[in-house]
Order: C-alpha cells, then structure tokens, then sequence
C-alpha cells in the first residue's frame, strides 16, 4: 500500500498537471473570437449591427485584459478569459446573421424616402412651371428654379449612396430634400392663390 507520502505527491502532481491545463493561453479562442469580430466589421456592422459589434469589442477588449492579467501570475486561470472570448464570439456570429436583413431593410426604407422625394421635386417642378410670371415674381421663381436645381443634384448623390450600399445615409439624404421640395411647393402655391386672388379682385372693380 502507497503511504502517505506517496499519496500526497500523487495529489499534488495532479494538482499541478490540472493547473498547467488551466495555466495555458487559450491561443485558439482569442483567433476565434477576433476573426468573428473582424467577419462582422466587414458586413458593415457600423451602419446595421453598431451595438452588437460594441458588444462584441467590449467582451473580446475584456478577455484580452484578462489574459494579461493572467500571463502575469504564476499560477495562471483562464477561464474567466475564455467566457468573455466566447461570448464575444457568439454576439459577432449571431449579429453577422442578421446584418443581411437588417441590410435589405435599410435598402427598401433607402428607395422608399428616395421615391417620395422624387415626387415632391417632381411637384415642385411642375407647380413652378405654372407659377405666375411677372415683374413682381421674376425673381422669386429664379430663386426657386435654383433650389430645384439643387434638390434634383442631391437627388443623384441619394442614388450613388443607394448604389454604393450606404442605405442609410441614402434615406438620411432624401427625407431633408422631400421636405424641402414640400415646403418650396407650399411656398408655390401661396404665391399663385395670392396673384388669383388680386386679379380676382381687380376684375370686380
């Protein structure tokens, strides 16, 4: 039979084989979970997963502190770091999962504000091409002619945004230029019902 002192080399031993299995740095999860990250921040997951990918760095920024903190102790335990590296690797994969649809999402909401604000610059357009031309108005119809020809030239950049994939940005653009070929077709047909109104009244005299 082993005596004791056997037995507690044995134990020890042990102790220290389990230690070395938990002392060793856990290489393959830190390229996992950073390729995973690095795999979202290429789908664009600074315009349709930004809190996912804060997530994501936050955890891997963490494990990584971890680590360190580990490399410098004797008796090293990775496991805290392995948590955090798997955690942060799942939050990169499922977020890269869901990008294409948030993308497709952001796509039709991009053409959709695009489509609106064509049809208010189209509006605008043709009120203005109807709109009272006289001594007291040249002016005003200049100035509105310019800010149309304004409103269609960031029109354009909509669509190389759209094209570009910025969808986004794309629909940021065209709700300001919906609205303000809105306000310019209001503006145009104040201007019409007041130049009616006055030939009205100069008829009745």
């Amino acid at each position: 039979m082993m005596n004791r002192k056997s037995i507690f080399m044995i134990a020890a031993l042990a102790m220290l084989v389990f230690a070395a299995g938990c002392g060793k740095q856990p290489v393959e999860e830190i390229t996992a979970a950073k390729s995973a990250v690095e795999a979202l921040v290429s789908e664009c997951a600074d315009k349709y997963a930004t809190e996912e990918l804060k997530l994501a760095n936050d955890d891997l920024s963490a494990a990584m502190a971890e680590v360190k903190a580990q490399d410098e102790k004797t008796f090293k335990n990775y496991d805290k770091a392995k948590e955090l590296l798997a955690k942060a690797k799942t939050t990169a994969d499922t977020a890269k999962a869901g990008v294409p649809a948030k993308k497709e999402q952001a796509k039709i909401a991009a053409i959709t504000a695009q489509e609106a604000a064509k049809t208010a610059v189209e509006e605008a357009k043709s009120l203005l091409a109807k709109a009272p031309k006289g001594k007291g108005t040249q002016a005003d119809i200049e100035a509105m002619k310019a800010d149309v020809a304004g409103l269609e030239q960031s029109l354009a950049e909509v669509q190389s945004l759209i094209d570009g994939g910025d969808y986004n940005a794309a629909a940021e653009k065209a709700n300001p230029i919906k609205d303000k070929a809105t306000e310019l077709s209001t503006q145009i047909k104040e201007a019409m019902a007041k130049v009616a109104k006055v030939s009205k009244g100069g008829k009745k005299k």
